[in-house]
């Protein structure tokens, strides 16, 4: 796996599923999210940052591909890497597979934008926040 993404890993509870016995559609959305914590974790200098309260990541476009079932019981590895850094926005590339067998059972891009916390726009991505993030853009 490249440096510059992250692996994170998770069992699938009786409580992530859905009354037909697999995980419900909405509780990839918080996979996917424990898979963006991880990538942060990950990178301290850069979470450091976010820290300073400032500014913050805003997710403005979720889309999700659902492939395959997963059940109570399944591992599931949460792949994130920054796969595209723009002038404004920014978007990261998640895929979740089952540890088992390595099928692929989702997968999304997320694109966010940097928000000034005190005038809650939206600014330009550049400086010391740029300098972190472009190194970690994997195509």
């Amino acid at each position: 796996m490249d440096p510059r993404s992250t692996r994170t890993t998770l069992r699938v509870r009786g409580y992530h599923l859905d009354g037909y016995g697999h995980v419900n559609n909405a509780r990839y959305l918080e996979f996917l999210e424990e898979g963006r914590w991880a990538y942060f974790d990950e990178r301290p200098e850069l979470f450091a940052r976010l820290q300073r309260g400032d500014i913050a990541f805003v997710a403005v476009n979720l889309n999700i591909d659902y492939c395959a079932a997963a059940v109570a019981g399944d591992d599931l590895a949460i792949d994130s890497r920054l796969c595209e850094l723009g002038s404004r926005s920014a978007r990261m590339a998640q895929e979740i597979r089952r540890v088992d067998d390595d099928a692929l059972v989702s997968r999304a891009t997320i694109t966010f934008v940097l928000l000034d916390v005190a005038a809650n726009r939206a600014i330009p991505i550049e400086g010391e926040l740029r300098s972190l993030l472009a190194p970690l853009v994997v195509e």
